[in-house]
């Protein structure tokens, strides 16, 4: 494959979770082997898993599982803006990896034009350090109401001249009126960037589909450039609370005769789901996400995750009775676990005078560790290092929280009190001796005869990215989408129209 410097290619998709993240890992992957040096790029991204990079940057957790595709570092300029929902129509906006602005949805509008001009900035230097940028888009280009300040779809492309596949999830169904139609709701200068199409999720003999595609190149005179088929244990980093529901339990059978049971409280601004992936990769472990008290009756670990709203997520946890669960788990030494935002809760206090997260002076956390939270103005990024029971811990963290601990046995910036532990670490559960010796003890106290595993999750990981890379160069045409790189935005594309000549939406 020749090598060409500064090409660039968007993966947008018809819907949201549509496959836009895992075919731009795929394709990441596919050129990183082939000796390109690959970067992903997402101009905006949503999300409430991230994560923290080499240079203290805040990124999103998809565009770093990209990087790891890309066989690169992560980096600021990977995804330049990113924003954190706080609420039902407040965000946190990060910029080039730092604190930015908190906003609501008509005032981001205002700051939209100079993001525009951030994003394409950080993609014009990637472009010029690497020799190929894959982009992510965002939600849908069809998004005509928020089409005049759009920075990561249509308005990137046209901005940076790119090129366009729109990937749709056929598992959904319609996905041709999706493809047809996403065309055809854009003005012709954007169907200019529109170059081809590829289908995600088929099950089946694709020879069936073939019909359905040729139809779809005499309606929009574009061609489908690949029909991904549907794989189970694909799941990557994930961004969207779409892929929530898809994310599995016990992934391999036990090694010893028992399982364990983690239950993961579904907080409504749950942060960093990620954090426990490296659970549910260990054989005989069955990760589960419960927002019920009888949900974890039968855990013998139940995890209280990061939150981007401490104190409206302890009141919701309140509200269904979570709190006294947690307390009666506690009282019986049976394991719990907060993390980060999840640990605050279980502290004595949190304070945020400063109106940093929810204005309220001071909250009563549920007492279950000797640790008390006051919220600052000032954003503690940070990668961490250290050892719990001879064994190498690394993780990262990200909160505004300042925790002092008064008691208990330190545990990862954190403390342990009898069967509860707290940390402000993220990702600890990614260093194999770590998660083994921590599980081990859950196992103990839960009675279980566990066992753990002998493939590090590191592997894992690299054998999913490997197996998106399959997907792309067994079923993608990849000379077409090499084209696309190498060339940019094809000559000649056909404009569709609504519903006639003279009426564009």
């Amino acid at each position: 494959m020749p090598r060409h410097n500064g090409g660039a290619l968007l993966v947008a998709g018809t819907t949201s979770d549509a496959g836009k993240s895992v075919l731009t890992a795929g394709l990441c992957r596919w050129l990183a082997r082939r000796g390109v040096r690959v970067a992903p790029f997402k101009a905006q991204n949503m999300s409430l898993n991230s994560m923290v990079t080499a240079d203290g940057g805040e990124i999103g957790r998809a565009q770093a599982m990209q990087a790891a595709a890309a066989r690169v570092e992560p980096e600021a300029a990977m995804n330049p803006v990113l924003l954190k929902p706080g609420g039902e129509r407040h965000s946190h906006v990060v910029v080039l990896g730092r604190p930015h602005a908190e906003v609501d949805a008509l005032s981001y509008r205002g700051h939209k034009p100079a993001l525009l001009d951030v994003a394409v900035a950080a993609l014009t230097d990637l472009r010029r350090r690497f020799d190929v940028v894959i982009c992510e888009g965002a939600g849908s280009p069809a998004e005509v109401n928020l089409r005049d300040r759009d920075i990561a779809n249509m308005g990137l492309a046209r901005a940076a001249d790119l090129p366009v596949l729109v990937v749709g999830d056929i598992d959904r169904g319609g996905v041709l009126a999706h493809f047809a139609g996403t065309l055809a709701v854009l003005d012709p200068a954007d169907q200019r960037h529109i170059a081809g199409f590829v289908v995600n999720k088929f099950r089946g003999d694709p020879a069936l589909l073939r019909p359905g595609l040729d139809w779809l190149r005499g309606a929009t005179g574009r061609a489908c450039l690949g029909v991904l088929p549907w794989r189970a244990g694909l799941w990557l980093d994930v961004e969207d609370s779409l892929d929530l529901d898809s994310r599995p339990g016990l992934l391999t059978p036990p090694v010893g005769r028992d399982i364990l049971r983690v239950a993961l409280v579904r907080l409504p601004r749950m942060s960093n789901v990620t954090d426990a992936d490296a659970l549910a990769a260990e054989p005989g472990v069955s990760v589960r996400l419960v927002t019920t008290p009888a949900e974890m009756a039968e855990a013998d670990l139940v995890i209280v995750p990061g939150t981007r709203s401490t104190v409206s997520d302890l009141a919701w946890l309140r509200a269904r009775g979570i709190d006294a669960e947690l307390r009666r788990r506690a009282g019986d030494g049976r394991p719990v676990l907060g993390v980060c935002g999840g640990l605050q809760m279980l502290g004595t206090e949190i304070g945020d005078d400063d109106g940093v997260e929810s204005g309220t002076a001071a909250v009563p956390g549920l007492g279950l560790l000797p640790v008390r939270t006051v919220f600052t103005r000032s954003k503690v990024l940070a990668s961490a290092t250290g050892r719990w029971r001879d064994q190498e811990v690394s993780g990262y963290q990200i909160h505004h929280g300042r925790i002092s601990v008064d008691g208990g046995e330190p545990f990862l910036d954190g403390c342990r009190s009898g069967q509860v532990w707290g940390t402000t670490w993220h990702g600890i559960f990614e260093r194999d001796g770590f998660r083994r010796a921590f599980l081990a003890e859950v196992a103990r106290a839960a009675g279980r005869t566990w066992l753990p595993g002998t493939e590090s999750f590191a592997e894992r990981r690299e054998a999913r990215l490997d197996a998106v890379g399959d997907l792309v160069e067994e079923h993608l045409d990849t000379d077409a989408v090499w084209r696309l790189i190498e060339r940019g935005v094809p000559a000649g594309l056909s404009t569709v129209a609504l519903t006639s000549p003279d009426h564009q939406i």
